[in-house]
């Protein structure tokens, strides 16, 4: 198979984003693929100063442009204010990437329902929260791409709370295509497995015998799913409405 393109910006030049939980693992990959790509992408965090400015500091160079906005997702009206500090901005957004999350691990049989549906909150809100404002700034060719989990459909220890909110982001993925595709926006999501996170990835044991399991060889890493993300962003995906790939060198397909 031929190597990736050098510098290919997948026809994303120019093209604008927000990147939620974008400052540090998967969210800041996604950032500086889009980036990368040529693109003025808007780092979105709730905290961490020390974290969004170094995250800002690594996307110098690129053929993009990279800002912040710091919200609170919490915040009934927090997404609101991100969307307007973009149309202030660039204004309009093109992309709208949903990857931050929270996780309180615990057990279905002892679960802190409080905590869950927090979880749950973070992953739905958002997108519900933009649904309705994103036709106007958004307008035709626009693309939403949500981060899912594995989780959502298998049975991880400890891991409830996320795997209820991943499998209702889902959900709610497949109706907000039906929904916006009467206005020319694109919903999807990015589901993977266990990533890679380098020397601090949690649990390494387990980890290195998923990777052992992995067909591909390894296990997957940030920028295999911030590749997948763009890839969703291109106009040769305007096509897929509602669908979830899956990013994870093809662990799943073993029993």
């Amino acid at each position: 198979m031929n190597a990736p393109v050098s510098g290919s910006t997948l026809g994303l030049e120019g093209r604008v984003s927000l990147v939620t939980g974008a400052t540090r693992g998967l969210g800041l990959a996604v950032a500086r693929k889009l980036c990368a790509c040529g693109g003025d992408v808007v780092l979105g965090y709730g905290s961490g100063e020390e974290d969004a400015s170094r995250a800002l500091r690594s996307l110098e160079g690129l053929k993009g442009s990279a800002s912040l906005v710091r919200a609170d997702l919490r915040d009934p009206g927090a997404v609101p204010r991100m969307l307007q500090t973009v149309r202030e901005r660039f204004g309009r957004l093109d992309v709208l990437v949903h990857n931050a999350a929270t996780w309180t691990p615990m057990a279905a049989t002892a679960a802190d329902r409080g905590a869950l549906h927090g979880d749950i909150a973070t992953a739905l809100d958002p997108l519900l929260e933009a649904a309705a404002l994103l036709p106007e700034l958004m307008g035709p060719g626009g693309r939403v791409v949500a981060v899912s989990s594995t989780g959502a459909h298998q049975v991880v220890p400890g891991y409830v709370s996320l795997g209820l909110a991943k499998a209702a982001l889902e959900s709610l993925v497949r109706y907000l295509a039906v929904e916006l595709s009467e206005h020319g926006i694109a919903v999807n999501a990015v589901s993977t497995a266990k990533l890679d996170k380098g020397p601090g990835t949690v649990n390494g044991p387990a980890a290195a015998a998923l990777a052992a399991r992995t067909p591909a060889g390894r296990l997957t890493v940030p920028s295999d799913v911030a590749d997948v993300v763009a890839l969703l962003c291109t106009d040769e995906a305007a096509w897929l409405r509602g669908q979830v790939l899956t990013a994870d060198g093809g662990l799943g397909l073993r029993s």
